[in-house]
């Protein structure tokens, strides 16, 4: 049996506020709170008087009130967005503009042809594209800091996460975060890719993440191994219920997620859905045609 996921579920969001986590490390939360982002978007801050800015957030206008307010007399050199979603990305292009500087990522999602098109309840933020695209392992100096991009596809397949490599610490996005498992939705998710990136966050050994919901992950080596654990497991467990008879995604999840708040189902289904491909990519399982949320699968 494997170890339970060891989720951080107690935070203050400490709305308005530069919060301190590390020498170079700054955190202030967005007040978007959902279902998907929990207490809202984690907008981090590195470095000290031009500083760089993570993940800038949703696009209200009340969120860039409140982050010119917290800045002060700081000004932003970088806003680096580790991928898409709307409540990461809307706001770099307005703040950018206001303080003279560039946007960074990734670049625009890879969608592939499998899977069918679905769109998650937080959104693509079709309105960005980073003006310069980084490269993994490309490192950009600050003052006294250096971030890394580190390229991890799967929750997003132009998903990259910020190492602060003076902190020993990974902004890491939604690709990890402490209070719940990240989303996988095809065809932009891939679990392959996500079981990949998870595995090369973990060989870095970092000591600390800073996810983009919720707390910091202050002993990754475990929280990593368990989260790749948790997927493992999910495969067997769909296995599992096919061996019983289950064929379909709408049957599967309300008996794999019935501890989980009905309104995640729908995007438990794409999760099942990514694993899905994963299954037949990798031959454990079959279905006719491309995999899909109405296909009715069986086993290899």
């Amino acid at each position: 049996m494997t170890s339970p996921i060891p989720y951080i579920r107690d935070f203050d969001p400490r709305y308005g506020e530069l919060v301190t986590l590390s020498p170079n490390v700054r955190r202030l939360v967005a007040h978007n709170p959902s279902p998907f982002s929990a207490w809202g978007t984690n907008v981090y801050v590195v470095g000290q008087g031009v500083v760089d800015l993570i993940d800038p957030g949703p696009g209200q206008h009340a969120h860039f009130e409140t982050l010119i307010r917290a800045l002060g007399d700081e000004q932003i050199g970088r806003i680096f967005v580790t991928h898409h979603h709307s409540d990461h990305s809307p706001m770099a292009n307005r703040l950018a503009a206001h303080y003279g500087c560039q946007t960074f990522g990734f670049g625009p999602p890879v969608t592939k042809d499998v899977g069918g098109l679905v769109q998650m309840e937080e959104g693509d933020d079709l309105d960005f594209t980073p003006q310069v695209r980084v490269k993994d392992g490309e490192i950009f100096t600050g003052q006294n800091w250096s971030i890394e991009a580190v390229f991890t596809p799967g929750h997003t397949s132009n998903h990259v996460c910020y190492a602060v490599q003076e902190d020993h610490g990974l902004i890491c996005g939604d690709h990890i975060m402490g209070w719940s498992t990240s989303i996988i939705s095809p065809p932009d998710g891939d679990m392959g890719d996500y079981l990949h990136s998870l595995q090369k966050v973990l060989d870095r050994r970092f000591k600390r993440l800073w996810p983009a919901h919720g707390a910091p992950i202050k002993e990754p080596a475990p929280f990593i191994s368990a989260y790749i654990a948790h997927r493992q497991a999910r495969n067997a467990q769909i296995l599992d219920l096919m061996k019983t008879g289950e064929t379909s995604i709408t049957a599967i999840v309300p008996i794999m997620y019935a501890d989980v708040d009905k309104r995640l189902h729908p995007a438990a289904c794409h999760s099942v859905l990514a694993h899905m491909i994963h299954m037949v990519k990798t031959g454990q399982i079959d279905c006719d045609g491309l995999p899909s949320l109405d296909a009715t699968y069986r086993l290899a």
